[in-house]
């Protein structure tokens, strides 16, 4: 066993584990925080997304012992640090995840919007060229990414006060109004 300290979602820990343990072990198994998904467990789907130290490493990849003395967010903890930073309800992700349609199955989710947050922290307005790599590690099933996509760039415009896009839910509807009319 080793006794490992670290600060989880802006609260210190200290914990122990096996020396052999990945971060993804210890975050859902050993302290119960179960939004960080267990997918492939080889580095390949990205489900298993943390923040350690603001940058995103796939938890089932990075041994627990290398979280010693850093600082690891999981999706548990993006809407603490929103609130904690000044702001209200949801992380902005969060927010505009929900409002584009970008949540289906919900298993990728947490490593997506992770992913997506470390990427707006480092570049407040990326291109759509640098949202898709950012999110090039974390794969869906589900949504074809448009809406994926689509919510990075919403939380985007939201934050530097432009126009936002119309979700591709709500240009599909309006469509079909128009057709049935």
């Amino acid at each position: 066993m080793r006794i490992i300290r670290l600060r989880l979602n802006g609260d210190e820990v200290q914990t122990s584990c096996p020396s052999h343990w990945t971060l993804l072990e210890l975050v859902r198994y050993q302290l119960e925080l179960t939004g960080t998904k267990q997918g492939c467990d080889k580095g390949d789907c990205g489900a298993c997304t943390v923040l350690l130290d603001g940058k995103p490493v796939l938890a089932c990849l990075t041994l627990a012992a290398n979280a010693e003395g850093k600082s690891v967010t999981t999706i548990e903890g993006l809407m603490p640090a929103h609130i904690q930073a000044g702001g209200t309800g949801s992380d902005p992700i969060q927010e505009a995840f929900d409002e584009c349609g970008a949540l289906q199955c919900g298993f990728c989710q947490p490593g997506m919007m992770l992913s997506a947050r470390a990427l707006l922290n480092e570049k407040p307005a990326p291109s759509r060229e640098e949202i898709h790599g950012a999110l090039s590690g974390n794969l869906c099933r589900c949504t074809g990414y448009t809406q994926i996509v689509q919510a990075v760039e919403t939380a985007i415009a939201k934050a530097c006060d432009k126009d936002v896009p119309k979700p591709a839910w709500q240009t599909e509807l309006d469509n079909l109004d128009k057709e049935a009319n």
